[in-house]
């Protein structure tokens, strides 16, 4: 079962930079999809519905903001808009795919990076969402959250960890909500189960040839639920071509998707 999760930072910019062509290649079982900024009406072209896939846009209230889409090669029992937080629902950053024995999530979680409301946003997201990540949990099912979570939890997961100390993204306290999800609620890191090499980011700055220098952050994960540990096969982060801001993050798992009730 391969799972790629990008934030696209537009979809439509993404398309024109030929990321469909290259999803076609990828023979991907589930594709998440982040901040694809646009309406659903606005995405009627068969660009936006690959051949093969059951695809779901949830997008933002405001016009050309935020956004997450599925794309699954198996029509899922259930299609969950939102996670029940109206101030983050509005803003299309949860989707949901259930099926019999996994569900698959493309979450974007807010940035608080533009200024002191959006981290005070952000704030509230990590509160609300860290209580249905508990609930999430308690289920008899597994899960596959992929996503742009806007927080490097570790020194290793960005470049310039000493400079950042006091930005968001990297605060004190946004890193010990992560540890907290992982070591507390359970969840697991599923990128760095199989690989624990140091300068893989998924996202760079447009600034100072952040791409070229390889001066980035890894915010983009594949959270998972522990029976899905040991059945990671593979992790890897596509930076042959570049479609956005972010890298397609690239995981393989022995498993097999129960689409039946």
């Amino acid at each position: 079962m391969k799972v790629i999760s990008i934030n696209t930072n537009g979809i439509r910019a993404a398309g024109r930079k030929g990321f469909f062509d290259w999803l076609s290649a990828q023979g991907a079982d589930v594709v998440c999809i982040q901040e694809t900024k646009a309406q659903v009406d606005q995405l009627q072209d068969e660009l936006y519905h690959p051949p093969g896939y059951q695809v779901s846009y949830c997008d933002a209230l405001k016009k050309g903001y935020s956004g997450t889409a599925i794309y699954a090669r198996k029509k899922p029992l259930e299609i969950i808009h939102g996670y029940g937080d109206s101030e983050f629902d509005n803003e299309g950053r949860y989707l949901e795919f259930r099926y019999k024995n996994i569900s698959f999530i493309s979450l974007y979680a807010p940035s608080g990076s533009s200024g002191e409301h959006r981290q005070e946003s952000k704030e509230r997201f990590l509160k609300s969402f860290k209580i249905h990540l508990q609930a999430l949990k308690r289920r008899r099912r597994q899960f596959i959250i992929c996503g742009d979570w806007n927080i490097a939890h570790k020194e290793i997961d960005l470049k310039n960890w000493k400079a950042n100390q006091k930005n968001s993204g990297f605060l004190p306290h946004e890193r010990e909500w992560m540890s907290d999800l992982f070591d507390r609620v359970g969840f697991v890191d599923g990128f760095r189960e199989v690989e624990q090499g140091e300068d893989q980011y998924t996202w760079w700055s447009n600034r100072g040839q952040a791409w070229d220098k390889n001066v980035g952050w890894r915010i983009d994960y594949q959270v998972v639920t522990p029976a899905l540990k040991t059945l990671i096969r593979s992790a890897s982060i596509y930076k042959d071509q570049r479609f956005s801001d972010h890298a397609p993050l690239i995981m393989d798992y022995d498993f097999s998707i129960e689409s039946g009730k």
